[in-house]
């Protein structure tokens, strides 16, 4: 057998937990240290590359890891150029970077969505650290790869949480809202709404019209249908939102938003008890509870609301995204032994491939309007909130 162009690789995973992180690490580092790679586990993401907390992964760490919810490694949304340490925001890039040569690291291979691609493109443009990455997200709106493993158990779950929604709805008669994660991209709430028979489903793609979704919603009573079930991303916005977003500049809001966040956290950080160097969140009202008054006000039914938050991200992968895991990690050490760097490996067809990763980095998959699936959930009858 041919020697490995690459002696050591460093992996991490960071953004939100996701099913099938384990079976990823698994799949990757089996694979490199068949192909004589050492390899280093990063703990918690980015952060713990900046403060210097690995562990060896041989083969009895990610032995009957296959299976398990969660991440060995456990995960961060810390990004190295902008952490938290203390009380102050600080650039990171340079410890985490020299962490990674002490540690004889020659490829980090981060594992997560469209952050982390952005994270990894960071350092080896800023610091000159050879990067892979693979892509993960319930969101399923990396760019460039056909699926972004943890979708597949995602979508499971969701369209199993309408199907129980059905029997409370018909026999309650009434009109039930499942919230779905995907604040930009709808994929999730789009196929978990055509999967579980949603008799509504919106999308953050499609704007709806609050007076087309009640006027569906009644016709379905009027034509003996009682009850509805409302599938909603929680980023879905009202033609209304889309028009003011639109016309105004998307950035200042954001930045007063999170100018407003900084200032809550400031005074919750005071509070006794309170201290952490990790970024806090502020917790907010679900979109879909305004949205359910919304809906009750203007069709005078009970409406009632599920959120299924972050039960979407836990427990066990399923077989198809154990097997993609697997697929995407044993192809990772494949390009680690010809000595490929610097791409996320995606899925293409039916191969698994290197892309460029400056090609990913910033870039967002979302529902084009001509997709198959829309097409299909107008054909069953269907209301996108956009038209009767």
């Amino acid at each position: 057998m041919k020697s490995s162009k690459t002696g050591c690789i460093g992996i991490l995973t960071s953004g939100g937990d996701c099913p099938g992180l384990n079976a990823a690490i698994r799949g990757v580092a089996k694979a490199a240290l068949a192909h004589g790679i050492k390899v280093v586990g990063i703990l918690d993401g980015f952060r713990g590359l900046a403060e210097n907390r690995t562990i060896p992964l041989v083969d009895l760490a990610v032995s009957g890891i296959l299976t398990h919810g969660g991440t060995i490694l456990g995960t961060s949304r810390d990004k190295p150029h902008k952490m938290l340490m203390g009380e102050q925001i600080m650039d990171m890039t340079g410890p985490a970077v020299k962490n990674a040569r002490r540690l004889g690291i020659e490829c980090l291979v981060c594992l997560g969505g469209g952050g982390t691609q952005k994270n990894a493109l960071h350092l080896l443009k800023e610091g000159g650290l050879n990067v892979m990455t693979l892509p993960k997200t319930i969101d399923n709106d990396v760019a460039f790869t056909d699926i972004s493993f943890g979708f597949d158990t995602a979508l499971s779950i969701a369209t199993e949480a309408i199907d129980r929604l059905h029997t409370t709805a018909t026999s309650h008669h009434r009109m039930i809202i499942c919230e779905i994660m995907g604040h930009t991209a709808g994929w999730l709430a789009l196929g978990a709404g055509i999967a579980g028979g949603a008799d509504v489903i919106m999308i953050p793609e499609i704007p709806y019209d609050l007076e087309v979704v009640a006027a569906h919603l009644l016709e379905r009573r009027r034509s003996g249908k009682r009850f509805s079930i409302i599938a909603v991303a929680e980023g879905a916005v009202s033609k209304t939102e889309a028009a003011r977003i639109r016309g105004s500049n998307k950035k200042a809001l954001e930045k007063k938003a999170a100018q407003r966040d900084r200032e809550l956290l400031k005074m919750i950080r005071k509070l006794p008890g309170r201290e952490t160097t990790q970024e806090l969140h502020v917790v907010q009202e679900p979109m879909a509870s305004r949205l359910a008054r919304q809906i009750q006000y203007q069709t005078g039914i009970e409406v009632r609301l599920t959120s299924l938050g972050h039960v979407q991200r836990g427990g066990t992968p399923t077989p198809t995204d154990r097997l993609l895991c697997t697929r995407l990690g044993t192809t990772a050490a494949e390009l680690l032994f010809r000595g490929v760097y610097n791409v996320m490996v995606a899925v293409q067809g039916a191969e698994c491939v290197p892309v460029p990763l400056e090609k990913v980095a910033g870039k967002v998959k979302l529902v084009p309007p001509d997709h198959a699936w829309l097409r299909s959930a107008k054909l069953v009858g269907t209301c996108l909130g956009d038209e009767l």
